[in-house]
């Protein structure tokens, strides 16, 4: 990870399908890994985190949406308790692996 990287969450639940798989291919496109079904995680620069949240943003709806986006320190991330399937392992990369351990 280099320093300009942000480890981050970014948890969702949108009611449309357009917006909510709009949001998905967003985090896809920035370079996040999907851990559960509206669930990503990943590293990205800060930059770059700016303006997935202003994307993500216009495709939501305050009315009716929630989004949280989570930035995380690595060592906090290291006391992330996992339980049962707590994600999927085959669509999370090594990399987000290795900070698990």
């Amino acid at each position: 990870m280099k320093t300009t990287d942000t480890l981050v969450w970014i948890l969702y639940d949108v009611v449309e399908n357009k917006p909510r798989s709009r949001i998905a291919r967003l985090c896809k496109e920035a370079g996040l890994y999907r851990v559960q079904k509206s669930v990503f995680l990943g590293t990205i620069e800060r930059n770059r985190l700016d303006e997935l949240r202003l994307a993500i943003e216009a495709w939501s709806n305050d009315e009716i949406d929630s989004v949280y986006i989570f930035p995380m320190c690595e060592p906090d991330f290291k006391k992330v308790i996992l339980l049962g399937q707590a994600f999927d392992r085959k669509l999370v990369t090594d990399e987000i692996r290795a900070l698990f351990i």
